[in-house]
């Protein structure tokens, strides 16, 4: 969550804007993709570290193609262990539980999911930070594709500053969406933060 200019906030609906500049390529099925340019070998190389050894579920009787387990604010530097969501549960429990981060301080942002059954392009994650009804900050990251796998995948972001100074020092609401380029909303959660001078 960057420092950035209020500004008014905005529909919920309007979390996943398009990123500029940026074309979805047409949708096909994770087998028609497989048996392209097959004499290709670095395009086979590609499609092999995509996809892995196995296509099998991890959550076979979960019908979701992509599977979201948990979100992780990354400290760069201090040596402190981060601040975990878990987003397996209720996720309306989740502003509950205030994660306080120190002011100033560089962090990336690492979120946990699997992939089931179809390759799916252009994830990205989008959250919106909020203070007392106000927008003041949006964060848009471009996650990539990846292929189904039955082991857990990551993405982390590149590093990110907290807003610092008197003014900074406060709670905000932060609304997530994790989407691709079908706008499949694959998990809408919210929850706060909060920016003190230290960690406690």
């Amino acid at each position: 969550m960057a420092s950035g200019e209020e500004q008014q906030i905005e529909a919920v609906e309007d979390v996943d804007e398009e990123t500029p500049n940026y074309k979805a390529p047409a949708k096909k099925a994770m087998e028609d993709m497989l048996n392209i340019d097959k004499d290709d070998e670095a395009l086979e190389k590609w499609k092999k570290d995509l996809v892995g050894p196995s296509t099998d579920c991890a959550f076979p009787d979960d019908p979701h193609q992509v599977i979201v387990t948990r979100m992780t604010l990354v400290p760069v530097e201090d040596g402190h262990d981060g601040l975990t969501l878990d987003l397996t549960g209720d996720l309306s429990q989740l502003k509950k539980n205030v994660l306080v981060l120190k002011e100033g301080c560089h962090y990336r942002i690492r979120i946990d999911f699997y992939v089931q059954r179809e390759i799916v392009t252009g994830l990205r994650y989008v959250q919106k930070s909020h203070r007392k009804g106000i927008t003041v900050d949006t964060t848009k990251l471009m996650v990539g594709s990846y292929g189904p796998k039955p082991e857990l995948q990551s993405y982390t972001s590149p590093v990110e500053e907290a807003p610092s100074g008197m003014i900074a020092r406060a709670k905000y609401t932060v609304k997530s969406v994790f989407t691709d380029d079908d706008k499949h909303e694959h998990l809408k959660w919210e929850w706060c933060v909060e920016i003190k001078k230290d960690w406690k």
